[in-house]
């Protein structure tokens, strides 16, 4: 089957309205998919026990970062992995775009694929979102360092190697700023490729604000002090 050694992994906090039209749009591309239900109070786990996708749940809420670093451990441990996707679960991300992606590392041009939104569409990114993305990469030295675009695109490709080595330990969103910084200090190849994110009303009430994209910054700052 095609792209049966791609593992997709999507953090899932009180998604219930889409996540199983997610999971089911993903597995038209991708066979294997794993969830992380982060403590969520609504009914996410119950709709994605509904899919064929793989369900791992945190017993409270714990971050989005802790999300990601329990689907990629337990992605790495399936036979066959070779290739890992994170992917958003409120429908923002295509799996058409991820696909790409995914081609960009089996050719060996690069060890880690970034999704970003202003290669090519920056548009189509509503003004405070795309005001704090700019910000965030305006103050993050490494993001500036590897001329990225977009720092914080949840859309990613990482190679086994890659995801070996990565260990988030950013609980909440500045594990994305925390993941730049380690394929910044890491001898792997990094590409970024033009994907399209579709901001639906529901989407937009996940975003971030401009206070939390302050708040990413300030969380990383105190980090790199310790």
């Amino acid at each position: 089957m095609a792209n049966e050694d791609v593992w997709v992994v999507i953090p899932v906090y009180n998604e219930e309205r889409v996540i199983a039209d997610v999971v089911e749009h993903v597995r038209e591309t991708f066979p294997n998919v794993v969830c992380v239900d982060d403590g969520s109070a609504d009914q996410s786990a119950a709709r994605i026990a509904g899919t064929r996708a793989h369900l791992v749940r945190h017993p409270i809420n714990l971050g989005q970062g802790a999300a990601l670093q329990t689907g990629l451990s337990y992605a790495l441990a399936r036979p066959g992995a070779k290739y890992f996707v994170t992917f958003d679960a409120d429908g923002q991300h295509r799996p058409e775009d991820a696909e790409r992606m995914v081609e960009v590392a089996r050719s060996g041009e690069a060890d880690a694929v970034l999704g970003s939104r202003f290669l090519e569409q920056a548009q189509s990114v509503p003004w405070l979102k795309r005001a704090v993305l700019r910000l965030v990469v305006a103050m993050s030295p490494t993001a500036r360092k590897m001329q990225l675009t977009d720092a914080h695109n949840g859309l990613r490709v990482f190679s086994r190697r890659v995801a070996e080595r990565l260990h988030i330990s950013m609980n909440g969103m500045a594990h994305a700023s925390e993941i730049v910084s380690f394929l910044a200090k890491s001898d792997f190849r990094v590409e970024e490729v033009p994907v399209t994110i579709l901001y639906t009303d529901y989407s937009k009430t996940k975003g971030q604000s401009l206070v939390n994209g302050v708040n990413i910054l300030f969380d990383l700052s105190l980090r790199d002090r310790g």
